[in-house]
């Protein structure tokens, strides 16, 4: 089932997201939503709290950036309790958008290679390190799932520029083509 994406403006996205256990109800049908949310936007990434949920689960598919950037290989994955281990390399900018702030583009700084310990869907347990793209999809879902949006890393200036356009969004004023939702105090 397709979901509607929480938008700017829900205290969610700014809450840190508990962890979850396998016996978590409806597990599967979740991630199973999630994909399906992600795709029908066109994302590359989707963490739980973008879903209304406050829960640290996200998913990654970075396949068709990989296609278009052939240097780098995609993944397709799921992430739950993950936990970022290290990170390494100069940083690096790149421009990112986010489905919970549609329209606004920017670039962020980031580091280029990470290591991240998580469960797959079937609990399986990983510590693996990623580069370049890969790390940089993974580290900003991450950001999610500790209540952080890619506009807190912009500078004050900038933050401060985007403001109305972020107010807008947080009221719904979007023009987009997937279903969202917009917090009502």
């Amino acid at each position: 089932m397709i979901l509607p994406v929480t938008l700017y403006g829900d205290p969610i996205l700014k809450k840190r997201a508990e962890e979850i256990m396998p016996e978590y109800p409806g597990l599967t049908e979740t991630i199973r939503n999630m994909w399906q949310t992600m795709y029908a936007a066109s994302g590359i990434g989707l963490a739980a709290p973008q879903v209304g949920l406050p829960i640290r689960i996200f998913v990654v598919d970075t396949m068709q950036l990989a296609e278009k950037r052939k240097k780098t290989n995609g993944i397709k994955k799921v992430f739950i309790n993950p936990t970022i281990l290290e990170q390494d390399g100069e940083e690096w900018k790149y421009e990112e958008g986010c489905l919970s702030i549609p329209g606004i583009r920017e670039d962020v700084m980031r580091p280029p290679v990470i290591k991240v310990h998580y469960f797959d869907d079937a609990f399986n347990e990983f510590t693996e390190e990623y580069d370049e793209i890969n790390a940089r999809v993974i580290q900003h879902e991450y950001d999610h799932i500790e209540g952080i949006l890619f506009t807190d890393k912009l500078k004050p200036l900038k933050r401060k520029l985007l403001l109305p356009r972020l107010n807008k969004i947080a009221r719904g004023e979007v023009d987009i083509d997937y279903r969202v939702k917009v917090y009502k105090k």
